[in-house]
């Protein structure tokens, strides 16, 4: 018993020495791991909540030029679309430090749809202005929700991420920002009544809508149905903005028709602006996504409506080489780690940017056709002695010769 007592002893808790995994001396104290443990987890709880939204200062604060020069160094083009993120993004950290007053003008958020092809970077602008921002930010998919009751995710099931990205911290959920992709993918699937109902269509889009306007919504912490008694946290959308993307396939048809509409009479002709019909997308209005099947509520709760322009060749040949993240780089960087300097022909660049517009692929297609040509020079170099290797114009067609090419317009 004596012997007990004059072990030495955490300061924190108490236990003595035989009792803890190990115990840190100090000057006048002692610290066993345990209580160390739980000391570094509350400063990192102190800090997150010191560097939160609501302690930011305008000073600090990114301006929309600087998001648009980093969302430059990531993405190629697409300068429209990155003006209308960057000033949203500004914006809505303005709207979080914003002080609440009855007597001062309530500035609203401003929640935005971006339309574009697929393969035209909506994703990437999300994924990319995510490394930037200071408030929790979470990228959720649309085609898996469906009315409650059926099979599939729930609505409040799209705010579940937003929580587990800031540690369940409600406060901090909801100054955060959610990006939709394939809003487009939850369209009413036509005017006409059906005997089938459409649980992933019109009803889903209802039910966003208690999201997009602000409400407080019970969110299941771990997500899906798979846990009937777990206990719902509530959550005020109010301040959570709302970023929505699609590829919104065929609805350059309803702009082509729409326009058309327009010229009506002798004189049209001569007062109508010449259309260029190579991108329909820059004309989209209001109009035309109602037309596609987005219900004029939730057109109304995403004001901001911008566009992505389609992919010509010269932006192809740039996002292959030039972004920070660039493929190319990438293949370079997985070389470079088994000591081999990787070469590429300038017309290999040129060969993998017309089998892109051949398979109609988009940027997305550009890493299917070099992981193509590359898979089994990465399955032989790294066990040859070899310092440097040149990708050759050759080479590379006859990789994509021996391939199966409808596997990649297919990816």
């Amino acid at each position: 018993m004596g012997d007990n007592r004059n072990k030495r002893r955490c300061s924190f808790c108490g236990r003595p020495e035989n009792e803890v995994g190990l115990l840190i001396t100090g000057l006048n104290g002692n610290i066993c791991d345990s209580c160390s443990k739980q000391a570094y987890e509350i400063i990192q709880e102190a800090m997150k909540v010191k560097g939160s939204a609501g302690s930011l200062d305008l000073k600090e604060l990114p301006k929309p030029i600087e998001i648009k020069e980093f969302l430059d160094q990531y993405v190629i083009g697409q300068d429209a679309a990155k003006r209308y993120l960057s000033v949203a993004v500004y914006n809505h950290y303005k709207r979080l430090m914003q002080k609440s007053d009855p007597n001062e003008v309530e500035i609203e958020k401003s929640n935005i749809i971006m339309v574009g092809s697929t393969g035209t970077g909506k994703t990437l602008l999300a994924r990319t202005i995510a490394k930037l921002l200071k408030v929790p930010f979470t990228i959720v998919d649309a085609t898996v929700l469906t009315e409650a009751g059926y099979v599939g995710e729930d609505i409040e099931s799209l705010l579940t991420r937003l929580l587990q990205v800031a540690d369940y911290n409600v406060e901090e959920a909801e100054r955060g920002i959610v990006f939709i992709d394939e809003i487009d993918k939850i369209a009413r699937k036509g005017d006409n009544p059906s005997i089938t109902r459409d649980v992933s269509g019109e009803g889903v889009q209802q039910g966003l809508l208690k999201l997009l306007e602000g409400s407080v919504v019970n969110v299941p912490p771990q997500g899906g149905r798979k846990h009937p008694d777990q206990k719902m946290i509530a959550v005020n959308t109010k301040n959570i903005l709302f970023i929505c993307g699609g590829a919104f396939d065929g609805i350059e048809r309803k702009i082509a028709q729409r326009l058309n509409t327009n010229v009506v009479g002798y004189g049209a002709a001569k007062e109508t602006v010449k259309i260029d019909r190579s991108n329909m997308m820059q004309y989209i209005a209001p109009q035309d996504l109602k037309a596609f099947g987005l219900i004029p509520e939730i057109i109304g709760r995403l004001p901001i409506l911008t566009y992505l322009n389609p992919l010509d060749r010269d932006a192809l040949r740039n996002i292959l080489t030039e972004p920070k993240n660039s493929i190319i780089k990438q293949y370079i960087k997985l070389f470079e780690m088994d000591g081999v300097k990787l070469v590429f022909q300038p017309e290999v660049y040129e060969f993998v940017v017309d089998k892109a517009i051949e398979y109609k692929l988009g940027a997305r297609g550009l890493r299917s056709i070099v992981e193509t040509i590359m898979m089994d020079v990465m399955f032989e170099i790294p066990s040859m002695k070899v310092k440097e290797y040149e990708l050759t114009l050759e080479y590379a067609q006859q990789q994509m010769e021996k391939t199966n090419i409808s596997r990649l317009q297919n990816a």
